[in-house]
């Protein structure tokens, strides 16, 4: 039997920058401190924004996995927000770089099983946060790695950190 969602698309997409058909994850099943787990079925839509010559690669499960940490650090800063009167609102995240990918499939838009996305804070503090990440369609994994995020733009090289507040960054 699934597991019932903890919060739905639309309450996931108020917590992202990422909206509309963007917004690519569907629920989070479950989360605590230092994980989220989420569910996604839009590989499989003929409209997903990023497919490219009608095929979605496996490489683009890395933007469900940063998905999935950004709704994590959301749902953390709320709940310090909501413990600790006065605490700062959730900042906005960076992805600064990927390492370790691992594709173990070639397409994800292959997959008729919808997807389990799941994200692990390994550590972190009040600017940067490493997490891994895996993605799978029931019992198969498809990609896994890890993820730096940087929680200030000041924090990335010169060149990026303007790409970013331009709106011209990836």
């Amino acid at each position: 039997m699934p597991t019932p969602p903890i919060l739905q698309q639309l309450e996931i997409a108020r917590r992202i920058p990422h909206q509309g058909r963007m917004c690519l994850l569907d629920a989070v099943t479950k989360w605590d401190a230092e994980r989220i787990v989420c569910q996604a079925s839009s590989h499989r839509a003929p409209d997903n924004p990023l497919r490219a010559g009608g095929r979605l690669g496996a490489a683009c499960g890395v933007e469900y996995a940063a998905q999935a940490m950004a709704v994590h650090g959301a749902l953390l800063a709320e709940s310090v927000e909501a413990t600790c009167a006065g605490a700062a609102p959730p900042r906005v995240g960076y992805l600064a770089s990927v390492r370790s990918v691992t594709l173990h499939v070639q397409r994800l838009d292959t997959i008729a099983s919808d997807l389990t996305v799941t994200a692990e804070r390994l550590l972190g503090d009040a600017n940067h946060i490493l997490y891994s990440f895996r993605l799978e369609a029931g019992p198969q994994l498809l990609l896994e790695g890890r993820a730096a995020v940087v929680l200030d733009a000041a924090l990335l090289r010169p060149a990026d950190a303007a790409a970013y507040s331009s709106g011209a960054a990836p």
